[in-house]
């Protein structure tokens, strides 16, 4: 049985501007339904594929401010254009996170301030992340905020982590999800990605679809220049003069 918060996203095309760049993304296109079944589901593939736009969708209809925080945040340093939210829904299970949290890298920032400002009017005092660096405030943010059982959604958290970093998020993610917690990641990061049992849904070469870890181009490429660097740096180097 199929026990996490969100089952699936569906997407209502019939709605959708037949002009709206949401029709240009062949990972998405007339995708009707996008099921999760996994308490970590991975989204991966090449800039510009979708990914983020998806996540960022399910953050919205599941009550998470577009820029990221928890449900309590309410702040927006941007208008954005009309967004997949518009046209699509979530398929909720039977039990409804009390708790959760919606991390980007491209806005940490913005939720940074954002936190020190709610502490100045409340009566939790800041984490003032902004004297931290941005992988020692990444990862501390996580460790504080993931403690709970809920619901949470990452945006390339490896943008501000080492790969040491990356291992110790893999840790703090497992112990959330070894409490009942359920991730949705966007990454490019073979580390992440290869959290034991996670989903990894890859939005290259058509529609959106399952793919297992040894075959993303994370580590793929990974491995391959790991290998190989000297003639692939030779190849590269020799290509670009």
């Amino acid at each position: 049985m199929n026990d996490l918060f969100i089952r699936s996203v569906q997407m209502h095309w019939d709605t959708v501007p037949r002009d709206s760049y949401l029709c240009e993304i062949p990972a998405l296109y007339n995708v009707a339904e996008i099921p999760f079944r996994s308490p970590v589901t991975v989204f991966t593939g090449e800039n510009g594929s979708g990914k983020s736009t998806l996540l960022e969708a399910v953050a919205q209809n599941a009550g998470f401010n577009a820029e990221g925080g928890s449900k309590n945040y309410n702040f927006s340093t941007y208008q954005a254009d009309a967004a997949l939210r518009d046209y699509s829904s979530l398929i909720r299970g039977a039990r409804r996170e009390k708790w959760g949290y919606f991390l980007r890298a491209e806005s940490f920032f913005n939720v940074a301030t954002m936190e020190e400002e709610y502490a100045r009017s409340g009566a939790v005092p800041s984490a003032e992340y902004h004297k931290m660096s941005h992988g020692e405030s990444f990862l501390g943010l996580a460790v504080e905020k993931f403690e709970m059982r809920g619901l949470y959604l990452l945006d390339e958290p490896e943008a501000a982590l080492s790969v040491q970093r990356q291992m110790a998020l893999l840790a703090v993610i497992h112990r959330s999800v070894q409490n009942g917690s359920q991730f949705l990641i966007v990454t490019h990061s073979p580390v992440l990605m290869g959290y034991p049992g996670a989903e990894i849904l890859t939005f290259d070469d058509g529609p959106v679809h399952p793919i297992t870890w040894e075959e993303t181009d994370s580590y793929r490429l990974t491995k391959l220049f790991l290998n190989y660097r000297e003639r692939i740096l030779k190849d590269l180097f020799d290509e670009s003069e």
